[in-house]
């Protein structure tokens, strides 16, 4: 696997990492990858919608018209579907969207993620992110310095008040410890920001 250069908050390089190959450099799977992003969008569903059928609207339980000698239709029932305040044909009922991934998909779709900031050029490691305030202002410095202007998420080995402080304000900052990250904020951030700690101890865990 080629080296990383390795910056630190002012933007400068200050040396160099060797990613994993078996993790940073696989071909990503975008099958596994899709199952993955749907896993988690479907479990932010409530699944709690519903529409009445025939049998649950109200009123309809007089035949509208005699069966025959009207010239009309025949019809038994004013909540047909057909009817204005009739019950609705296949409506969405309560249901579950939960959907199930075993652990090695889940692994190789978080893997496929991390590959892709490569290929795309997407990642930046720095040193630390270590900021001696709370105030957003100096996080707005630091993706500055990295020039870094659009959605991002942050990975440190660990979190500190004055990280989750100054950051909390930034909309299209997404701060998380190492062993919080996940597929769909990877996929969802257009730049990944990542400590040489971190990088360690994601690839602890995935190799």
């Amino acid at each position: 696997m080629k080296k990383q250069d390795v910056l630190n908050i002012e933007g400068k390089k200050v040396g160099d990492i060797t990613l994993n190959e078996e993790i940073w450099g696989i071909v990503p799977n975008d099958a596994v990858l899709y199952d993955a992003l749907t896993l988690t969008r479907n479990s932010l569903r409530q699944g709690t919608h519903d529409t009445k059928t025939r049998s649950e609207v109200s009123g309809g339980g007089r035949k509208p018209w005699r069966q025959k000698g009207t010239g009309r239709a025949r019809q038994g029932s004013t909540r047909a579907p057909q009817w204005i305040k009739g019950g609705v044909v296949f409506g969405p009922h309560p249901r579950s969207y939960d959907k199930k991934m075993n652990r090695k998909e889940r692994r190789l779709a978080l893997k496929s993620a991390l590959a892709y900031k490569v290929i795309d050029k997407e990642l930046i490691v720095i040193d630390n992110f270590n900021i001696e305030t709370n105030k957003t202002k100096d996080v707005k410095k630091v993706l500055e310095n990295l020039k870094v202007d659009k959605k991002v998420i942050i990975v440190v080995e660990e979190l500190n008040e004055n990280m989750i402080l100054a950051t909390r304000n930034l909309s299209n900052v997404i701060l998380l410890q190492s062993d919080e990250i996940n597929t769909y904020d990877v996929v969802a951030s257009d730049n990944m920001i990542i400590t040489e700690k971190a990088i360690k101890a994601i690839e602890e865990v995935l190799a």
